[in-house]
């Protein structure tokens, strides 16, 4: 990322803006939001600029900008002037002095951007774009906007009143963070958006006092072949819920950026005769993990019981009486196919489809030949490219067609697909 987003407390901070038209005044609205304490430095000020200002207990300077105007005391700088060079010298004269500086629709002059904001306050999300595309920040603030409850700053209220409570009652951190996590799922949650607080209040003591921590859990989730935009919205709430993310080596890095970033992850990877944690590892693993009071989200590529082995995982989580769900992704052959224009079937060509593992077993796949080689039907083969020069000659030894068309497709659905 270009910015690094980051939130100022400016609350009695003198702020200098240079400008005292239109931009000036927007700007330094949002300043005073934060009870900033506002000079404007102007030869000219909009009246409704000073007026604001003055109330704010700050003041006009009635001059144009130059070099030697005292810098050193601001927290932070807003050129908002209408004349270029003029807030490219007061970006090179902030940067002298290591002052945050922002030039107003001029990205390359800033040292800091400001946002659209949805102001919930004490609740506050903001959306930036680095300064490429304000006009799409405000109509995503106004998308984002319409889905939030009214209420939702005073759910961030109540529970920073209740904040002290339970870190008192419930002293490790990973806990308190499924206690939050279990209280806004509650009917306590949807009493103060409803504005009944009082109620809330009421409710939460015996709330606190009967909370215990969940048992560990495991996910079994398909990420499916590649692209993000195919994941679930299950997946993609459980990735984003799981404290420990158990990742295989075809889970492709947007998927894994989609996870919750502080959950822990743990990489078991299978490639052709390299395995990072054998298959044993991986199943006790899962059930450590759940035993120590974890959600666990083992992310599997494609579909967790097509040719992904969840089968014998979850074998070993029910025998060690371990909560589990499985949340089916798009399969390879599914993905590929589409992404390739490939219908699997088709009224007229196919009106079967086969899936089959090409992974060499003991130098050899080992598969039924003769039922492979019918008319009107799509073989899928996973995992063959290793094996598949013996595939081909076992199935044309078998009667297939020499000259019967074949696509191979690698890092399906991604950009790199071929």
């Amino acid at each position: 990322m270009d910015f690094l987003p980051v939130s100022l407390k400016l609350a009695g901070q003198r702020c200098l803006i240079v400008g005292g038209g239109s931009i000036a005044w927007r700007k330094a609205q949002l300043l005073a939001l934060a009870d900033a304490c506002i000079d404007v430095l102007s030869p000219e000020i909009d009246p409704q600029l000073l007026s604001l200002i003055e109330a704010g207990q700050g003041r006009h300077i009635r001059a144009s900008y130059s070099s030697i105007t005292a810098l050193s005391h601001y927290r932070l700088v807003i050129a908002a002037t209408n004349d270029a060079a003029v807030n490219a010298q007061v970006f090179d004269d902030c940067e002298a002095q290591h002052i945050l500086v922002n030039s107003v629709d001029d990205p390359p002059h800033c040292r800091f951007m400001m946002p659209a904001i949805i102001d919930r306050s004490p609740l506050v999300i903001s959306i930036a774009t680095g300064g490429a595309s304000p006009v799409l920040a405000r109509q995503l603030r106004t998308q984002i906007e319409g889905l939030l409850p009214a209420r939702l700053g005073e759910l961030v209220g109540f529970s920073a009143e209740w904040r002290p409570a339970v870190k008192e009652k419930i002293s490790h951190p990973d806990q308190r963070r499924v206690f939050w996590e279990t209280l806004y799922q509650s009917p306590i949650h949807e009493m103060v958006l409803a504005g009944n607080l009082s109620a809330a209040h009421e409710a939460m003591p015996a709330f606190l006092d009967q909370w215990q921590n969940p048992a560990g859990e495991v996910y079994l989730v398909g990420a499916g072949p590649g692209d993000p935009d195919l994941l679930t919205f299950k997946a993609l709430r459980l990735m984003q819920q799981a404290d420990v993310i158990v990742y295989d080596r075809l889970v492709s890095e947007p998927i894994l950026n989609l996870c919750r970033r502080d959950a822990d992850k743990i990489y078991v990877g299978k490639a052709r005769s390299k395995h990072a944690v054998p298959q044993e590892g991986i199943n006790a693993l899962l059930v450590r993990l759940a035993q120590e009071g974890k959600r666990v989200c083992r992310l599997k590529g494609g579909d967790p019981f097509i040719f992904g082995r969840g089968g014998e995982e979850i074998e070993e989580l029910f025998t060690a009486g371990i909560k589990f769900q499985v949340v089916p992704g798009i399969t390879a052959a599914s993905g590929c196919s589409a992404y390739a224009g490939i219908p699997l079937t088709h009224r007229d060509y196919a009106q079967s489809v086969r899936f089959l593992t090409g992974h060499l077993k003991e130098g050899s796949p080992e598969l039924p030949w003769r039922e492979l080689v019918y008319e009107n039907q799509t073989l899928v083969l996973y995992m063959g490219l290793v094996g598949l020069e013996k595939i081909c000659e076992q199935l044309i030894a078998h009667g297939q067609r020499p000259d019967m068309p074949v696509a191979l497709v690698s890092k399906g659905t991604t950009p790199e697909q071929t």
